[in-house]
């Protein structure tokens, strides 16, 4: 199999927002002595996540950035949870924590290894910026950052697969996508791509209902990054 290139999902597949959000919220709550259900509100939050993307890619408003969903998702639930009176300075760093999350206990050594034999990216639906702070801050070893910001247009948009193949300058099969997620590995394999599915069985918590395994008949599934670096002869 002649794959040149990994990308890799970001939001669920190399890091762990929920339990990162979570632990941020709280901190938040007792440095500022607000109270809330701050792991609802992570919930709720990443719940509104979809619906406003699919907006912006049914066309009903025009090219939106994540960034900016995220700010506006917020505003719209802080009533909900008797939060209303941040101010917007303390909302815009709410917005800041999506930035700084950490990576499964798996990522690091499974990429670094990976990274010995493959180009290594992002494609993420997330920011350039985003995706570049939490590379800083959780030590990723991105060679590449590709994001929904370079295409204007939100994953499983073919134009965001096809994209990143010919800003790689490379044939789209040898391009893996590595995922947790089975929705952006099915768009991907569309396109031409590789795929490779890692399951993330605790990424929603107790509300998980889906991608608790591979859906179909994937390149590769493996347990963690570990095992598929050695799969791929990492």
């Amino acid at each position: 199999m002649s794959v040149e290139v990994l990308l890799f999902d970001v939001f669920g597949t190399v890091v762990d927002w929920r339990t990162t959000l979570i632990r941020q919220l709280e901190q938040f709550g007792r440095d500022h002595r607000f109270q809330a259900d701050w792991i609802a509100l992570a919930d709720d939050w990443r719940a509104a996540y979809e619906p406003a993307m699919k907006k912006v890619r049914d066309g009903e408003r025009p090219w939106t950035s994540l960034e900016l969903l995220h700010r506006e998702s917020l505003d719209g639930l802080l009533t909900r949870h008797g939060l209303s009176e941040l101010n917007d300075e303390q909302r815009r760093r709410l917005v800041l924590f999506w930035h700084f999350l950490d990576p499964w206990p798996d990522s690091l050594q499974g990429l670094e290894r990976l990274h010995r034999k493959y180009i290594l990216g992002t494609l993420s639906n997330g920011g350039v910026r985003l995706l570049a702070d939490m590379a800083r801050y959780a030590r990723l070893p991105w060679d590449v950052i590709l994001s929904s910001d370079l295409f204007r247009r939100y994953k499983p948009d073919p134009a965001v697969y096809l994209g990143a193949a010919e800003l790689l300058d490379t044939r789209r099969d040898n391009v893996m996508l590595v995922a947790a997620h089975n929705y952006d590995l099915a768009a991907a394999r569309k396109q031409g791509f590789k795929t490779a599915f890692v399951p993330r069985p605790t990424e929603y918590g107790p509300r998980q209902s889906r991608d608790f395994k591979a859906e179909s008949d994937w390149d590769y599934v493996a347990a963690d990054f570990a095992d598929l670096a050695g799969r791929l002869g990492a």
